[in-house]
């Protein structure tokens, strides 16, 4: 079996910029992929905060970071990751559903998914009406009214969004402010569109069994639960780590998310980590671009140090 100099597992900006470094210092380089490549990019309409652009979707700045890898020979695989352990001789091994594969350095950029309400009905009514990314879905919900839950900046940005293809648009959070950067706030402020309800949460997903019909809302400040009419339901609540294949490798807090020192390197020698895995404060794509070119490097100082 063909032993490869990295492993990046995860088709992200982080993953994707890792890949480049790492071929261009002339490494074998392998992107493992279980789905399209960009990640979370994949699933917002613009960014406006990536460098060099006013303006750009997500999914074609996802197709712009990608298309360079071919002409580095970086190798691509799908695959959903079993595993990653370390052989006796050091080296690292990455299973995979239908194989396995060796590498003396693995770059794991998994990234997080969309962390859920677990309220009634929210799993019963998925792609029936709730949804976690406005992208993928919103133009089903063309003149309905909307309830997006939360209050960071995914959530402001895809209720911005959302306000192209719905009657309304109303933002749910659980304080009494939002948590969105200021510029955001502002634009969602000054959309007629846009109205909030505060010190709230969702107590219930409610439907007619083919889609939903609306929420319980508990007003977490006096306990009243009211009911509501939507069309649409969206969640953007935070993220929880995709690290359930490491977990073995004690490199996550208790929270799941990886610790790595400066340069992307993980306690046990080899192994990296990038981009939303990482234990962070900011994750945003200008960040995970920068994890991954630090551990493009890092795999190629680690390989010569161990040559």
């Amino acid at each position: 079996m063909s032993l490869y100099d990295t492993i990046v597992i995860g088709a992200g900006p982080a993953g994707m910029t890792a890949a480049m470094y790492a071929a261009r210092s002339e490494l074998k380089v392998l992107l493992l992929e279980r789905g399209a490549p960009g990640g979370q990019m994949n699933n917002t309409a613009e960014i406006e905060n990536y460098s060099g652009f006013t303006s750009i979707m997500g999914p074609d700045l996802s197709m712009k970071m990608y298309e360079p890898l071919d002409g580095l020979g970086v190798e691509n695989a799908y695959g959903i990751v079993q595993a990653v352990t370390v052989n006796a001789d050091g080296t690292k091994k990455v299973t995979v559903e239908d194989g396995e594969f060796d590498a003396k350095t693995v770059i794991i950029a998994t990234g997080a998914n969309h962390r859920h309400l677990d309220v009634p009905g929210e799993e019963a009514y998925g792609s029936r009406g709730v949804s976690y990314c406005a992208v993928c879905d919103g133009a089903f919900f063309r003149d309905q009214d909307i309830l997006v839950v939360g209050g960071g900046d995914s959530a402001v940005e895809e209720a911005l969004f959302l306000t192209r293809f719905g009657k309304s648009v109303t933002i749910l959070h659980r304080r009494d402010e939002l948590r969105a950067q200021k510029i955001i706030q502002e634009r969602a402020f000054a959309n007629d569109k846009i109205s909030f309800i505060w010190d709230s949460a969702v107590e219930e997903v409610l439907g007619n069994d083919i889609k939903i019909t609306g929420v319980k809302i508990k007003n977490l400040k006096t306990g009243e639960i009211t009911t509501q009419a939507f069309g649409g339901l969206f969640i953007y609540v935070g993220l929880d780590p995709m690290t359930e294949t490491v977990k073995e490798l004690g490199i996550t807090d208790e929270a799941g998310w990886i610790v790595t020192d400066h340069e992307m390197a993980t306690k046990v020698p080899g192994v990296f980590a990038i981009g939303d895995v990482r234990q962070k404060d900011l994750r945003q794509i200008t960040t995970a671009v920068g994890d991954g070119a630090i551990a493009g490097q890092g795999v190629y100082q680690y390989i010569v140090d161990h040559a």
